[in-house]
């Protein structure tokens, strides 16, 4: 295949990409779904292959993109249509943190682990659990946040009060296991986790899904 004939196919096939993204609407990458993103592999595929395919003509990498991008619009519209086809090709937003509590089913159904929930929550500026009233993971993937009344704004500038000292909350229990390295690292051990569970009502630490410490709150949990 000679270098003009690839030349030629590469911008014609550039030009059909930006066509279609304009097209579809879709100009930020926040706005991208699963579905989306499959579509874009598959629009990908086709354009390499029409590229550089052995003996692959021009019109065999302008249909298949066009036809492609044609189908994408039409299920697009589709779903402007129809919340069923919505939900079905986009999904639906879930609730993962409800009134302070995990929703383990939703983390399960959505394969998300506690992990993942944290650094979600960091990403919105949030260093506890317990500032949260909801979380709901969105479509894309992202994560919004709901604080509790008392870690709303307004800021204690804002009301001219002192400031107060601000620690990390560190966690103890992670699923069922205790993280002993960080115990160790604020200066607890084992026993002491076990007598403050059991002043909570929890007798064993594997009946705890979350728990995490706050010098200014002590230890919250959050049972399986």
């Amino acid at each position: 295949m000679s270098v003009l004939a690839v030349t030629v196919k590469i911008i014609i096939g550039l030009v059909l990409l930006f066509a279609i993204t304009k097209l579809l609407g879709k100009t930020q990458i926040s706005q991208i779904t699963p579905f989306d993103f499959l579509s874009s592999i598959v629009i990908g595929e086709l354009f390499v292959h029409g590229v550089y395919a052995e003996n692959a003509r021009l019109f065999q990498l302008i249909y298949p993109i066009v036809l492609w991008g044609a189908i994408i619009y039409l299920i697009e519209l589709l779903a402007e249509k129809s919340i069923v086809l919505r939900s079905f090709f986009e999904g639906t937003p879930a609730v993962i943190i409800r009134d302070s509590r995990i929703d383990k089913y939703q983390m399960k159904r959505n394969k998300l682990n506690l992990d993942q929930l944290l650094n979600l929550l960091r990403q919105n500026s949030v260093f506890s659990l317990g500032e949260v009233k909801y979380a709901i993971l969105e479509m894309n993937g992202t994560l919004s946040v709901l604080k509790n009344s008392a870690d709303a704004s307004p800021s204690r500038r804002d009301l001219n009060l002192p400031e107060t000292p601000v620690s990390l909350a560190a966690v103890f229990i992670s699923d069922g296991r205790v993280l002993e390295g960080n115990l160790r690292e604020y200066g607890y051990d084992l026993p002491w986790l076990e007598d403050q569970l059991k002043m909570q009502g929890v007798e064993r630490a594997r009946d705890v899904f979350y728990a995490e410490w706050r010098n200014d709150k002590g230890l919250s949990i959050s049972r399986k």
